[in-house]
């Protein structure tokens, strides 16, 4: 059995990786990965493959810094080619990217399987790219593992073949299950920083509805910078770039670092006070870790988390990002959400049971 994965970005070298650990088990699955290069310097990139133990991509196409048209177009067409010349069983895509949709598109335009992994989620915000990006990707694939129960309904309200839904838990919370402790043991970036633990806020922010919008990005900043404890913000190179270009005001109690590995972030995680976040991979890795997570946005797709008062969304308004810093304090993380911590495994055998 073939099986051609398609990615590109952080998000989904975390999540492959646990595939990988599983595909390694079986002597009978060719495992090929087209890494699509939209994230492609080494603190976004290779270095997840090294602490995760990520077999090297046979393809790297490295497309990067384009427009949403252009790199989708760019990325379809090799991917196309690569799939033409392969001839996989089945392909592999994750989540909500470009690459995501690239490798679906391409491959559903052959008649080529389609496996989308973390299907269903939904923000019910259409003017995020990534909402787009789920949608299409789940209406032109043939197997859609999902993550939880909501997204397993979201799927069936837009009339999707229930034949065609496998809930199998969150992909990432196999990751934590088999990294986390790991993370703990060999990372020393607490000491590098000369953190203690519970004395310090972790920061992210990257997603395109954030960083391009400068007032929504100066408020948040500004709010950030009145916090009570020290920020650590691993900061994309995308943010980066804005704050610098528009010259954004901010106090050093924010402690800029470059981006970081799964190995160091996870540390970061477990021993923050509270993560602030417009991530969505972060807002269920905090939870994880049992750390209040504070949502830098209007919706999420993680609904549970919000309903269950360990998470709480913000947007960007300074004064509520202020308010929910010095007050939020959840009492209770145990829920169980996201599955055993075995979703590689039923999705491997789901597809053997359909070879």
């Amino acid at each position: 059995m073939k099986i051609i994965t398609v990615i590109g970005s952080r998000p989904q070298f975390i999540k492959i990786s646990a595939m990988c650990n599983t595909i390694k088990k079986y002597n009978n699955i060719e495992h090929i990965i087209i890494h699509t290069g939209q994230h492609f310097d080494f603190n976004m990139s290779q270095i997840f493959f090294k602490d995760l133990e990520i077999q090297k991509p046979k393809y790297n196409l490295n497309i990067n810094c384009l427009n949403h048209g252009a790199m989708v177009g760019k990325q379809i067409e090799k991917i196309e080619k690569i799939l033409i010349s392969e001839k996989p069983e089945f392909v592999i895509v994750y989540g909500d990217t470009n690459a995501t949709l690239s490798g679906a598109i391409a491959a559903s335009k052959l008649n080529m399987r389609v496996v989308h992994i973390e299907a269903g989620l939904r923000s019910f915000n259409k003017d995020m790219p990534e909402e787009i990006n789920r949608i299409l990707v789940d209406h032109c694939s043939e197997f859609l593992f999902v993550p939880t129960k909501n997204a397993e309904n979201n799927l069936i309200n837009e009339g999707i073949n229930i034949n065609n839904i496998f809930l199998v838990g969150d992909i990432m919370y196999e990751v934590y299950n088999h990294y986390g402790n790991l993370a703990q043991n060999s990372s020393k970036i607490l000491d590098q920083l000369k953190l203690k633990p519970k004395e310090y806020y972790l920061v992210t922010i990257h997603r395109q509805e954030t960083t391009e919008n400068i007032e929504k990005l100066i408020c948040i900043i500004d709010a950030l910078s009145e916090s009570p404890k020290k920020i650590i913000f691993p900061i994309h190179p995308r943010t980066k770039n804005i704050i610098e270009k528009y010259n954004m005001n901010y106090n050093n109690i924010i402690e800029f670092i470059d981006p970081i590995g799964y190995m160091d972030m996870a540390k970061l995680q477990k021993n923050a006070k509270k993560i602030i976040t417009d991530s969505g991979g972060m807002q269920k890795e905090a939870y994880f870790y049992k750390v209040p997570c504070i949502t830098l946005r209007e919706e999420t797709e993680w609904v549970e988390l919000v309903e269950k008062n360990v998470n709480v969304l913000v947007g960007s308004c300074k004064s509520s990002i202020i308010d929910k810093i010095n007050t939020f304090e959840p009492n209770n993380f145990n829920y169980s959400f996201y599955g055993m911590g075995n979703t590689s495994v039923q999705i491997i055998e789901t597809l053997y049971q359909n070879y």
